[in-house]
């Protein structure tokens, strides 16, 4: 019997000068657990003039997550972080009452060809820390913990599951794990999971009951103590989720509060230009005008 409740395509969304599968939110689900964005950036292959430039932007109310497959990301916000991001460490930055940051292809890469692939997540505070000091963290990929079972590879990217618990600092229960089989295994660790949990294919295929779901699709489950499933050779599964906030979460562009006069606020701020400068920045990115969702 499936317990797959909902299937979420990736959607072609644009972040400056970069195309990417956006798979978070959804008009059918706005969160899961306390994840309310997930953009799958590439795979792409940029050449020698094409370079990632997202100039800098602000958040309030969450924290992001970067987490790269291939290429590098040079970070840079207003607390002065200077930071290179390379694939399998992580990225994590707590806007809090307010943060702002710049995304840009390294100097070293920006005159030849290279790759980008990654994950791009936001995950929402809890309304008490809504309104916390900003911080930024960045833990490295031999920090985070891994282990092998039965042949199949795991990785907790964030959060605790299976009695570990990541150096990622986060606010509120919740899981970031990757599943990597290079034979077809049958996995069954809903008895680690908790809350809500989706499942995303990066790369193969899985078996839920009858049914057979290929790459750059969100499982959403229906209960995340049943999750149990058949990974094919050579695939690649990441499961996130966790507990739900009892209250609702709004998201206007990159602003998330459980309040929506803070996000008029943030928007106020940010037309006036009064958030926290990037150090050696001089472009930003204009408030755009749709409505709160």
């Amino acid at each position: 019997m499936s317990n797959i409740s909902l299937i979420i395509e990736e959607r072609a969304a644009n972040i400056g000068n970069f195309m990417v599968g956006r798979l978070l939110p959804f008009r059918e689900k706005r969160a899961v657990g306390p994840f309310v964005f997930i953009d799958h950036m590439g795979p792409a292959h940029l050449s020698d003039h094409e370079n990632m430039d997202v100039p800098p932007h602000p958040h309030i109310g969450l924290s992001t997550l970067t987490f790269l497959f291939e290429g590098s990301i040079m970070h840079r916000d207003s607390l002065g972080t200077e930071l290179e991001i390379k694939p399998g460490a992580v990225n994590w930055m707590t806007a809090g009452k307010g943060i702002v940051h710049s995304e840009r292809t390294p100097e070293y890469l920006r005159h030849s060809d290279k790759m980008l692939h990654g994950l791009q997540i936001w995950v929402a505070l809890p309304k008490e820390l809504e309104q916390m000091e900003p911080n930024f963290t960045h833990v490295e990929a031999d920090d985070i913990p891994a282990w092998e079972e039965d042949g199949v590879s795991y990785k907790l990217i964030a959060g605790e599951a299976f009695g570990k618990k990541s150096p990622v600092p986060v606010y509120s229960p919740l899981y970031f794990i990757e599943i990597k089989s290079k034979e077809a295994k049958k996995i069954n660790i809903g008895k680690h999971l908790f809350g809500e949990s989706g499942w995303y294919i990066l790369e193969g295929s899985i078996k839920n009951g009858e049914h057979l779901y290929d790459p750059r699709q969100i499982l959403i489950t229906t209960e995340a103590s049943l999750c149990e499933f058949e990974i094919s050779e050579n695939s690649t599964v990441y499961i996130f989720g966790g507990q739900p906030f009892p209250e609702e979460h709004f998201i206007f562009w990159n602003f998330v509060s459980s309040d929506k006069e803070l996000i008029e606020k943030a928007k106020r701020d940010w037309t006036a230009q009064t958030f926290p400068k990037v150090p050696g920045e001089t472009e930003f990115v204009p408030l755009p005008e749709p409505r709160i969702k």
